[in-house]
């Protein structure tokens, strides 16, 4: 997932519906899940990709800051 940031991956789930995890797994003290979802329709809405960019930034924030 390249458009959200450097990084970040995608968990597909095939069920009877289809789930989404999307999280970043670079940082050596934790894997950060950014956002879990339904996905509905064929395409990642835009809203799902722009939470999941806001939580991005807020950890990179929140990393910075504890340095």
């Amino acid at each position: 997932m390249s458009s959200i940031g450097s990084g970040v991956r995608e968990i597909r789930v095939h069920t009877d519906t289809e789930h989404r995890v999307i999280y970043i797994a670079k940082f050596e003290e934790a894997i950060y899940v950014l956002h879990a979802f339904v996905k509905k329709t064929p395409k990642t809405a835009k809203k799902d990709i722009d939470l999941a960019s806001r939580r991005l930034n807020e950890l990179l924030i929140l990393r910075k800051d504890k340095k």
